[in-house]
């Protein structure tokens, strides 16, 4: 018989990828959701599906009963009750591995590191709000109960993504990018594209939550991200070369950026200075990730296939094209 899977969450973009992660190591895999943007796997013999509110302690309690995970992956766990309510209730799983994130960390390090770099603290008020700011911190709470849980006994870790993208990325951030190199000739970015906002290629981050599930230590926080950084820029190029497209990257200086009207963190992906994570704790349990040429090639291709242009997300092109002609000294 297979091991039984439970992904809280699992339809829109990290938990979708994992149930097909998932699925082709051979687990019998059932979704938790609330059943409201759709299920992608509905006609898969092999995938069930439980509706309910994560929130609630009485619906993760039934879908427990309904499943007996032996696996449960917690993709959309947003605030630290939400984890200390999963740890208790799946607390006899084999393993319940926590989706925190690489903005845990409070501290600069190049790289950061699961054991050294200092995380948020987190005040209670943060513990319970929803905002972008309490973000971080959230995460890092999250992170500390799952350690207290694993003191209790739980199989109970954590693994920390960096910036995700890929397909069925909903966010579009990257999508930006990838619309611009498909639509334009020249493509603006933030001074010299050497920006450094280290990311991971989502089907990275679902074998990572397997691997940690299957070869984790209880109450260890494992970083995921590509195991090769490369730069805004380069982002760019590797686009190009996968919509078999030329493009000319065009640096901007602060005088350009001013001229037009435009912050540098109004683009996406773009970091004042370096965010960069160690990745070496995860390869220890024979995690890999997949080659930056591969990653872009498989989301350039599946944004423009699914129409996401993430436009919403940066300046719009009369802006970037004013910005270009400052750069150029309005030629």
């Amino acid at each position: 018989m297979s091991d039984t899977a439970l992904v809280v969450g699992g339809t829109k973009f990290i938990g979708r990828h994992t149930v097909e992660e998932l699925l082709a190591h051979d687990y019998r895999v059932t979704t938790f959701t609330r059943g409201e943007s759709g299920n992608p796997f509905e006609d898969r013999d092999s995938v069930d599906s439980v509706h309910g509110d994560r929130t609630d302690r009485d619906a993760l309690e039934t879908a427990r009963d309904a499943v007996d995970p032996d696996i449960v992956i917690d993709t959309c766990a947003f605030q630290p009750a939400d984890v200390e309510a999963a740890t208790e209730v799946f607390a006899d799983a084999d393993a319940y591995v926590y989706v925190s994130s690489g903005s845990a960390y409070d501290a600069p390090d190049v790289p950061m590191r699961e054991d050294e770099t200092t995380l948020h603290d987190c005040t209670p008020e943060q513990a319970t709000d929803d905002t972008v700011e309490s973000y971080g911190p959230r995460k890092a709470e999250g992170d500390r109960v799952v350690a207290r849980a694993a003191e209790d006994g739980v199989n109970a870790m954590a693994v920390r993504p960096m910036l995700v993208y890929g397909p069925h990325d909903y966010t579009e951030r990257f999508a930006y990018w990838t619309d611009r190199v498909a639509e334009y000739d020249e493509v603006a970015v933030p001074f010299d594209g050497d920006s450094l906002l280290h990311r991971v290629f989502v089907e990275d981050v679902a074998s990572a939550l397997r691997v940690v599930a299957e070869e984790g230590e209880a109450g260890e926080a494992y970083n995921v991200a590509d195991r090769n950084t490369f730069s805004l820029g380069r982002s760019l190029e590797l686009a190009a070369d996968a919509l078999d497209t030329d493009v000319d990257v065009v640096q901007t200086g602060p005088a350009d950026l001013d001229a037009a009207g435009v912050e540098p963190t109004d683009f996406p992906l773009y970091t004042p200075t370096p965010a960069v994570v160690a990745t070496e704790k995860l390869s220890a349990l024979g995690w890999e990730s997949t080659p930056p040429e591969e990653a872009v090639a498989a989301t350039a291709q599946a944004h423009r296939e699914h129409g996401r242009d993430g436009t919403v997300n940066g300046p719009d092109r009369e802006t970037e094209e004013a910005l270009i002609d400052a750069a150029r000294g309005g030629d």
